[in-house]
């Protein structure tokens, strides 16, 4: 038997980033309004026999009491349930959701059950972090995969013990009262940026006239309300022209590594220096050769079967290739294809470049 192990090979991602124009509401929130997180236990039924075994004590006591609250006593000791698992569902509900709205609800398994596939979520009330009732979620669950399970093999895609139920919860109270006629409102990035928050200002005061915005920090813009729009009613207005005006968000040169995937993204603002680079990959060549060991006739031995293991190492040939240096995200492409390396290796390549202060941009390790 022999096993190839070859270092360095995932797969590599290259993201263009490029500086446009973009909305207000594109890139920060007008006067955000607080989302409220909610969480609640229930029961998924309808399984097809991939729910919770007898370990899972805490199903059998839901079911119990779930039936008693239909008039039917089980004693627990003679509940054996197979279609049924115990789940966690989780919801987040925007700021400005009123009562009657739909929201989306994950639904993960707590217990043993090998799959969701197919189940149904029963009526569960979802709670806050203090303690009171937004929602109640209930409907089948969409899980993206499946599981099969015969004669002690399994065949499994993707993963099974959580679904999605889009839309399953209902409100049942207003999360905000909506948006107060104040004097002045706060404009919040979805990233910090000292410029793209004073660019906010610069496009409001253009807009709506000299002194009306100043960014407070590098993540808010303070925009007073004009009189004639601080009536009842006339906010939402202001707010709808605030959030379409126009500006050019600045992004910072920078490049995430995903070391468990292999993944690479590259700025749009990110420059090489001139530079000159070897790289070479380790190869591991590792062969496993059954020997068998006869007894001598008559001596009452036994049959020996031992692995007879060669390893072998190497590494491939590599030149120095030198950069001229790279000014645009296309010619940081061009130059790390030109080294005919692996994803692994432009890894590699990107930390050294970094230490070596070739690299202007952010190196981020995920």
């Amino acid at each position: 038997m022999k096993f190839v192990l070859t270092v360095f090979t995932m797969s590599f991602l290259l993201a263009v980033s490029l500086a446009s124009a973009a909305r207000i509401k594109d890139v920060a929130s007008v006067q955000p309004a607080r989302g409220v997180q909610l969480i609640g236990y229930g029961l998924v039924a309808g399984l097809n026999g991939s729910g919770d075994t007898q370990r899972s004590t805490f199903t059998l006591q839901s079911v119990s009491s779930m039936l008693k609250r239909f008039g039917i006593t089980v004693p627990q000791a003679d509940l054996r349930l197979r279609n049924v698992a115990a789940v966690m569902v989780t919801a987040t509900i925007s700021g400005y959701a009123k009562e009657g709205t739909s929201a989306d609800v994950i639904v993960s398994s707590m217990g043993d059950a090998t799959s969701l596939q197919g189940g149904t979520l029963l009526l569960t009330p979802l709670s806050g972090a203090e303690g009171s009732v937004y929602a109640m979620a209930q409907g089948p669950l969409s899980v993206g995969g499946m599981s099969v399970r015969a004669n002690g093999s399994e065949i499994r895609r993707n993963h099974t013990a959580a679904g999605r139920i889009p839309g399953g919860a209902l409100l049942d109270k207003s999360v905000t009262s909506g948006v107060r006629p104040d004097s002045a409102i706060t404009v919040v990035l979805f990233q910090g940026d000292y410029t793209t928050a004073s660019r906010i200002a610069e496009a409001v005061n253009a807009k709506i006239g000299a002194g009306t915005a100043r960014a407070l920090d590098g993540s808010s813009v303070r925009i007073a309300v004009p009189a004639p729009f601080q009536a009842d009613g006339k906010i939402v207005d202001f707010i709808s022209t605030i959030e379409l005006l126009e500006v050019n968000p600045d992004v910072v040169a920078r490049v995430i590594v995903n070391e468990r995937t292999g993944t690479v993204v590259v700025g749009g603002n990110v420059s090489i220096l001139p530079v000159a680079i070897s790289h070479g990959s380790l190869n591991i060549d590792i062969e496993s050769v059954p020997v068998v060991s006869q007894p001598n006739p008559f001596s009452q031995g036994q049959t020996v079967v031992s692995q007879m293991t060669t390893v072998a190492a190497g590494e491939d040939t590599a030149s120095v290739v030198a950069l001229n240096g790279a000014a645009t995200v296309q010619d940081v492409a061009k130059a790390l294809n030109s080294l005919k390396v692996a994803p692994r290796d432009i890894i590699a390549i990107f930390q050294a470049l970094k230490e070596a202060g070739a690299l202007k941009a952010e190196l981020v390790i995920i």
